[in-house]
């Protein structure tokens, strides 16, 4: 018969009732554990990171770099650019075709209207003038010749030695004569003024900037006038053709003041005025333009045709108007920034928006809805919407450093 077995009087240390643990992981925990808790830790710690990262520009704090607001002078202009040239350009061509026989004017010549500047080989139109005189004198012989025969028809009529028949054909005879003497004396007027071409002449007063022959050269002068010449009328005055784009030529208007460069002279500014706005468009590319011409006095003649100058045209100007820099309207806040109160979801047409710091409050901006008028590259016409030295935000600047444990500032 069975019996139980009798309880001892001592039981075992406590410890020694616990299941074996196996290989232990920190401070008693099984290694399967231990790994995820720190999985478990890593994680909180980068979400912790990663919202740190996104409100960076705000938490991290920095520095909103501002300038006042100031009082001056304004002006605005339209840039464009263009290439000088003579007020009045002739170019000096020949009528007749022929074997350039003389040159008589070169490159910057000097010229009064009416100087010969060159001449082509006249011998075969001075043959021409000859053969017509001559044609010209046997027509007005023969109608001498028919005019007398006229007159004894007419007296041996009444004696019945001629028909009526005889006098009406010497008529004829006589009108045909006169008529061949016109055409004959009309040839002969082709044939000199032919002639005279042979010495071509300066139409008008003026400098010459192109010469475009040389002894020898054979023109011809059949379908197109061959241009031998280009005689610039007067270059103490010139104008400039400057191409100006669409988007600005509604603001160019005749007399408005106008400086230039151009590559020859790059420390001298030179001034003109708008003298005339083309309504012909260009188009190149899609992009029109169109011509807006600028005179340009030039005493000293140191501009010369052909220069490229870069224009810049006065088409507004104000006098102690308020100034904001264009980089306040240009500025957005950072991620982070508080608003007192909230920038508007729209604007007008004619508004911008600009921001001032609230005091005593970290990166708190205060939006200011402005009017502005007229701008050049670096400030703004201010109409309306801030005062006098109100200080406007133009940048941000982060303390925070790059790097961390969030990784790099986004």
């Amino acid at each position: 018969m069975n019996s139980t077995p009798p309880i001892p009087d001592h039981l075992p240390p406590a410890q020694s009732l616990k299941p074996d643990p196996g290989p232990q992981g920190t401070g008693g925990i099984p290694a399967a554990r231990a790994v995820r808790a720190l999985v478990g830790a890593f994680a909180a710690l980068a979400a912790m990171a990663g919202a740190s990262a996104c409100n960076r520009k705000a938490e991290g704090g920095g520095t909103f770099d501002t300038v006042k607001i100031t009082r001056g002078d304004l002006s605005q202009h339209v840039t464009a650019s263009g290439a000088l040239g003579a007020v009045k350009s002739v170019d000096v061509g020949s009528q007749v075709s022929g074997k350039i026989s003389a040159i008589y004017v070169d490159f910057n010549s000097p010229v009064k209207k009416g100087d010969p500047v060159a001449e082509i080989d006249s011998a075969t139109y001075s043959a021409a003038v000859r053969q017509a005189e001559g044609e010209l004198a046997s027509a007005r012989a023969s109608a001498t010749l028919n005019q007398q025969n006229l007159a004894r028809k007419k007296n041996l009529l009444p004696q019945r030695a001629a028909t009526q028949a005889d006098l009406e054909q010497a008529v004829a005879e006589l009108a045909q004569a006169e008529a061949t003497v016109i055409i004959r004396e009309a040839a002969l007027q082709r044939a000199t003024v032919d002639l005279s071409y042979c010495k071509i002449t300066a139409p008008v007063d003026g400098i010459v900037i192109a010469r475009k022959v040389d002894i020898g050269q054979t023109l011809a002068a059949t379908m197109t006038t061959p241009v031998l010449f280009t005689i610039a009328q007067d270059i103490t005055k010139m104008n400039i053709i400057a191409t100006v784009n669409e988007a600005d030529i509604g603001q160019i208007r005749d007399s408005q003041t106008v400086e230039f460069n151009v590559d020859a002279f790059p420390e001298e500014v030179f001034k003109g005025l708008v003298r005339q706005v083309r309504k012909s468009p260009t188009t190149t590319n899609n992009v029109v333009t169109y011509e807006t011409v600028i005179a340009v006095d030039n005493p000293e003649m140191k501009l010369f045709p052909g220069m490229t100058a870069d224009v810049s045209i006065l088409v507004a100007e104000r006098k102690n108007v308020l100034k904001i820099p264009n980089t306040a309207l240009r500025f957005t806040p950072p991620e982070g920034t508080k608003y007192e109160p909230a920038p508007p979801a729209k604007l007008e047409r004619n508004q911008r928006l600009a921001y001032t710091v609230v005091t005593g409050k970290d990166m708190t901006l205060k939006p200011l809805i402005l009017r502005t008028g007229i701008t050049d590259s670096v400030d703004s016409e201010l109409l309306d919407g801030a005062e006098e030295s109100a200080a406007m935000v133009t940048s941000f600047t982060s303390n925070q450093k790059p790097g961390g444990f969030g990784g790099p500032p986004r």
